[in-house]
């Protein structure tokens, strides 16, 4: 069960401050082990990677971390080598304010692309942070937000240790190898390289799956830490409880997406392939059509079999293809079914739609995670780097 309200494993803690960043509001955050903890992360794909995942890439060979430290408005993206000797002063600062070596320390940046690090200000605000620390996960969640509405920040219990998540992200998400800025922390004993696979498991099947607008960032990052205080716990039942958690998040993430009013989630059932049922999956949830269609509660179910349908790399046969929203069956056999269109329009007026396409053409199937597309995404978006 998820605790509420969150808290951290034993051992970790967190602050934020406002630095100058921001014009208001907390823009600085830490969050820090009282031990060395064994550390994995997995970092975007994008080919235009900030400083931070450069420099995160690095440090976390080492597989052990004590802190991360992490400002919010500017990324540190595109600004080449002073980009990446900021980073690195970042780390340092951060070191100095706890007292521990540099290179335990991973650094994250989410913001505008393209501006300068206010390094100085980060610096000062870094320095007497340690007095600070609160062992809330919700405070440094607070401190890394950018457009989210609020922070986000949950955690269970397996066995005799914890697991809590802090993330934030709204926009330019759709990740291939991690999501937005995500930070995982426990108190269980369990090794880097173990941990590793055990968040690219996690990872594969819920912040992998999440799209709010198809953009992949320059700074996801998803890092996990593991102090092993609580001692050992049981794999199978820690597997089970980070996989859960990690979906949850990703479906908080999916609900406060910029302009976001609805949780959209596609199931593709009965793929040939793994891989052609996320494919089709994703192609739900990115349809700026299907995405509206939710919005504005509208049941033209045409958009289902245009998403699918345009999967040109995947195997789909229209004679053996089902769809249902919200469980009421809208296509049958790749025909328009039917239904009852005040009863579909009642189930897409709520904030969850879940959309499920059966193929019949094998036995993979796959789930994404997504939101609709509002008015509310433009206006966002359309400023960001004015304001």
């Amino acid at each position: 069960m998820f605790h509420d309200p969150p808290r951290f494993p034993r051992g970790f803690r967190t602050a934020s401050r406002h630095c100058g960043l921001k014009p208001s509001g907390k823009d600085l955050a830490i969050f820090v082990s009282d031990v060395d903890a064994a550390a994995a992360a997995v970092f975007t794909r994008n080919h235009f990677p900030g400083a931070p995942v450069l420099l995160g890439r690095e440090t976390i060979r080492g597989g052990k971390l004590r802190a991360i430290v992490v400002n919010s408005k500017v990324s540190n993206v595109a600004n080449g080598a002073a980009g990446l000797t900021n980073a690195r002063r970042m780390a340092t600062a951060a070191a100095e304010a706890l007292g521990i070596s540099p290179d335990r320390v991973l650094v994250s940046s989410t913001g505008v692309i393209g501006v300068p690090l206010p390094i100085e200000k980060i610096e000062q605000g870094l320095r007497g942070i340690a007095a600070e620390l609160v062992d809330d996960p919700l405070v440094g969640a607070e401190g890394i937000m950018t457009t989210d509405s609020h922070p986000k920040a949950l955690s269970m219990g397996v066995d005799d240790a914890t697991i809590t998540w802090v993330a934030k992200g709204s926009g330019m998400i759709e990740p291939n190898m991690a999501t937005m800025l995500s930070y995982i922390m426990t108190d269980a004993d369990i090794g880097a390289r173990e941990l590793d696979g055990l968040l690219r498991e996690a990872v594969d099947v819920s912040f992998n799956m999440l799209s709010v607008d198809s953009d992949t960032s320059t700074s996801d990052t998803c890092v996990m830490l593991a102090n092993g205080r609580a001692g050992p716990v049981d794999r199978d039942a820690f597997r089970k409880t980070l996989r859960t958690g990690c979906l949850r998040m990703t479906e908080m993430l999916a609900r406060d997406g910029e302009g976001a009013t609805k949780l959209l989630r596609a199931t593709v059932r009965g793929a040939k392939t793994p891989a052609e049922a996320r494919r089709i999956a994703k192609s739900l949830v990115n349809s700026p059509l299907v995405k509206t269609m939710v919005h504005g509660a509208d049941p033209n179910v045409g958009r289902l079999l245009m998403a699918v349908g345009k999967c040109f790399e995947c195997t789909i046969h229209p004679d053996a293809t089902d769809a249902w929203i919200n469980g009421q069956k809208v296509v049958h056999a790749g025909e328009r079914t039917t239904f009852d269109e005040a009863a579909v329009r009642a189930g897409l007026a709520t904030d969850t739609t879940d959309i499920l396409v059966a193929l019949g053409v094998g036995d993979a199937e796959a789930t994404a995670f997504g939101c609709d597309l509002s008015a509310g995404y433009i206006s966002e978006n359309a400023a960001y780097y004015s304001t």
